[in-house]
């Protein structure tokens, strides 16, 4: 696998690792397709984490939430039960009220499963109406050391 780093970095891929259970796949042992979604979510939340902001810290602290708008996702080969996959998130845009994300998985001989562009805008929470991304997150969001 193309392991990296779980420290997001300015211009590199956060790399989030994924054991496939039983519970993740089809009669066949094969992936359920939404499944991906999943692991990309946790992904991108793990990133998050890591550049010290939470789902909920935000929310309760700056009053804004981030949903996913739009995805455009490539299913390329199959993931099987056992699998240890790698979920990589790299950001690859920022607009005012939005990100933009990379997101790819591979399995244990490096080859690519699964791509995906996810756009994601941010919200006010109370309200839910499109909120510019505080200057200060932004900024560590899209610069992290």
């Amino acid at each position: 696998m193309t392991k990296k780093t779980n420290t997001p970095t300015n211009g590199s891929e956060f790399n989030w690792p994924v054991r496939i259970y039983y519970e993740d796949t089809d009669a066949a042992g094969v992936v359920y397709h939404s499944n991906y979604l999943k692991y990309m979510e946790r992904a991108r939340t793990e990133w998050l984490r890591a550049t010290g902001h939470s789902h909920e810290s935000l929310r309760e602290r700056e009053g804004i939430i981030f949903v996913v708008t739009d995805m455009n996702i490539s299913f390329i080969k199959p993931a099987c039960m056992d699998e240890q996959i790698e979920v990589q998130v790299s950001l690859i845009g920022a607009g005012g009220a939005s990100l933009r994300f990379l997101q790819t998985i591979f399995n244990e001989s490096e080859e690519m499963v699964c791509r995906a562009e996810v756009d994601v805008a941010c919200l006010d929470s109370g309200t839910m109406k499109p909120k510019r991304i505080p200057n200060p997150i932004k900024v560590k969001l899209t610069h992290v050391d």
